[in-house]
């Protein structure tokens, strides 16, 4: 059976990127012990290092991923980036949850 993919948006580069990229890796996990499969586009910082690149070849990459999701959960912070992946999942008619706890509820 296939479990159901989550999106995992949020700041990336507004503040601390390290503390970003940890919230996003919690949220991620949080959504992985509950049974899900997460998508955390933030992971890509360890493939940035590596092979750095512009900001929207990255934000491009994210985004053909996202309509394999079926839903996106949105953590707080300001961002742009995220608040674009927002707007594209509403195109998608992908629901869209403001924090884990909400998704988690609404799924059980």
């Amino acid at each position: 059976m296939t479990k159901l993919k989550v999106y995992i948006a949020g700041p990336y580069t507004k503040g601390d990127v390290v503390a970003n990229v940890r919230a996003a890796i919690m949220a991620g996990d949080k959504v992985f012990r509950a049974g899900y499969t997460p998508f955390i586009p933030h992971m890509n910082m360890i493939w940035h290092f590596l092979h750095p690149a512009d900001a929207q070849q990255w934000y491009d990459w994210d985004l053909e991923w996202l309509p394999l999701c079926q839903a996106l959960i949105r953590i707080p912070g300001d961002s742009l980036g995220a608040d674009k992946e927002v707007i594209r999942a509403g195109e998608l008619r992908i629901p869209v949850y403001y924090s884990v706890e909400h998704f988690l509820k609404v799924m059980r």
